[in-house]
């Protein structure tokens, strides 16, 4: 059975990017309809359970209004719903988890609810249409341009026919591209392409994708016993090695991502050189009053479940199965080996008071809703942003490259997790950037805009444009484009190449709010 719905622009994907673009095009005046293919909106935030990573600066500037807002909101949730100590209540900058990876940990139920109230006015007036576990199934074009994009409920096997004049690519893998025929790259394109001094010798490699994660929450309840199943596959998982690894991938020692010299984990402060428990810790214990939490919570998205045995991309359907079936049994096998084998610094073995929050990420197997995808199909763009245009080595003056078609700014160390053809990390300084909207655009396809991780990047740059502020900059801008463009009967490409249109978009994105450079750059 299928039905018909028309809009004025068509989010496909409710990822971080996704809800970003859908806010800022419902806020323009359009009609939306956003697609998602999980129950919750807000990708790596959310249905991905991953707590921002940003830059140092975020409190001041380098993020969008909008972002700001969110984050504001995010504080504001925890102020009115929970009974905040005096001093937490107090701190203007509160940190809900006390996590070292961010200056807001917050679990991704908080998330959710506030995502969910920022866009609550345009879904009960009907501007906005999300339709949640609807995936993309097919996309019919006329020449250089999308008709109709199918989408199909992962619940009743309906499918729904969604047309409109723009549609954006939100899907954390950039699902809509091959269906709609958009001319994209995956994986390490080639040295000898790009010039780029970290990218790879010799032939590209397409199947080369930073390891993907399917993160959960646990917290501790000392003298207690919630030792899981032993996982089907622990005893592959236990032995584990990789080349470039110093120990078993179960164990507490890692590398420093920038040396890949070796470094000494410990679960909990005082434990080795470096806690895990606090690093993504998400609910702070002693931030509420007494017996609101019986324990801080944390979230695994750890060095240690990171899985780069094989691609979820452009694999066949079977094999793309297998390494997420994979993927979870690592996660699994992780917090196993914890509460069994895992070494303690009093000698014993094992922390079993670990518990699994299937509550937190909001599924049965207690794992997050969605695998922590890094790496997306990624668009043959107008303008693809290499490693020479913001990485500090190749930037003598100190500066990024400027951008005069800016939509945005980030800013995030090239952070490249081990990847699938069992590279190492690649992390090396960057300096802030912008986002240049010909990053946004396809080669060919004139009404379709990048809204996420998707963007014209390479392999390399991906690594620090992929962070949630950035996405979130991106959809934004990208939401913001399509209804420039419906209003002018421009096409994005027609903005781009116009000085006139050009200037008059960055002055609209600049009334919204969005920065459009730097005030000073420094090396992350």
């Amino acid at each position: 059975m299928e039905r018909e719905a028309i809009a004025d622009i068509v989010v496909v994907g409710g990822s971080t990017g996704g809800v970003a673009a859908a806010l800022a095009a419902a806020k323009s005046g359009k009609t939306v309809i956003m697609t998602e293919e999980t129950d919750w909106i807000g990708g790596q935030l959310t249905s991905q359970a991953v707590p921002p990573d940003e830059h140092p600066w975020i409190e001041s500037f380098g993020c969008t209004r909008s972002y700001r807002r969110f984050r504001e909101d995010i504080r504001a949730y925890y102020r009115d719903a929970f009974p905040l100590t005096t001093a937490a209540r107090e701190n203007e900058q509160l940190n809900p988890g006390g996590g070292t990876v961010s200056r807001l940990c917050h679990e991704p139920r908080a998330a959710l609810a506030v995502l969910e109230r920022q866009l609550a006015p345009y879904v009960h007036s009907g501007q906005l249409t999300i339709l949640r576990r609807h995936v993309p199934v097919n996309a019919h074009c006329d020449g250089d341009a999308i008709v109709s994009v199918t989408v199909k409920s992962l619940d009743s096997g309906n499918t729904v026919l969604l047309k409109a004049p723009y549609f954006l690519d939100a899907t954390e893998c950039g699902d809509l591209l091959p269906l709609a025929g958009v001319e994209y790259v995956t994986g390490a394109e080639a040295r000898e392409e790009t010039g780029e001094p970290h990218a790879v010798e010799g032939e590209a490699l397409p199947q080369d994708m930073q390891g993907f994660t399917y993160c959960f929450a646990i917290d501790y309840l000392e003298g207690e016993d919630h030792t899981i199943p032993k996982p089907e596959l622990y005893d592959f998982w236990k032995e584990y090695k990789a080349d470039f690894w110093p120990d078993r991938l179960l164990s507490w020692t890692g590398v420093k991502p920038a040396t890949m010299q070796p470094v000494q984990y410990g679960l909990f402060p005082g434990e080795g050189a470096f806690s895990l428990f606090k690093y993504r810790q998400i609910a702070e214990k002693e931030h509420y009053a007494q017996g609101t939490y019986n324990s801080s919570i944390s979230l695994v998205n750890w060095p240690q479940n990171d899985y780069w045995l094989g691609s979820i991309i452009d694999v066949k359907p079977e094999d793309r199965e297998r390494h997420l079936s994979e993927a979870k049994q690592l996660s699994l096998s992780l917090l196993y080996w914890m509460q069994t084998e895992a070494p303690r610094p009093d000698g014993g073995k094992g922390y079993p008071g670990l518990r699994l929050r299937p509550d937190v990420v909001g599924t049965e197997d207690g794992l997050a809703m969605y695998p922590y995808v890094r790496e997306s199909r990624r668009i043959k763009a107008e303008f693809t942003i290499l490693e020479q245009h913001v990485a500090t080595e190749s930037r003598p003056d100190g500066r990024a490259e400027y951008f005069s078609d800016s939509v945005g700014i980030g800013c995030y160390r090239i952070d490249l997790h081990p990847s699938t053809e069992n590279q190492p990390y690649i992390d090396i300084s960057s300096l802030p950037f912008q986002i240049p909207l010909g990053s946004l655009i396809p080669v060919r396809v004139n009404n379709l805009l990048a809204a996420c991780k998707n963007i014209g990047t390479t392999h390399i740059t991906n690594g620090c444009y992929r962070l949630h502020p950035v996405e979130w900059n991106i959809g934004e801008a990208a939401g913001y484009c399509a209804s420039f463009c419906l209003d002018r009967g421009l096409t994005p490409s027609d903005v781009r190449s116009s000085e006139t249109e050009l200037a008059a978009y960055q002055r609209f994105l600049a009334a919204e709010g969005i920065e459009l450079a730097w005030p000073s750059l420094r090396a992350v």
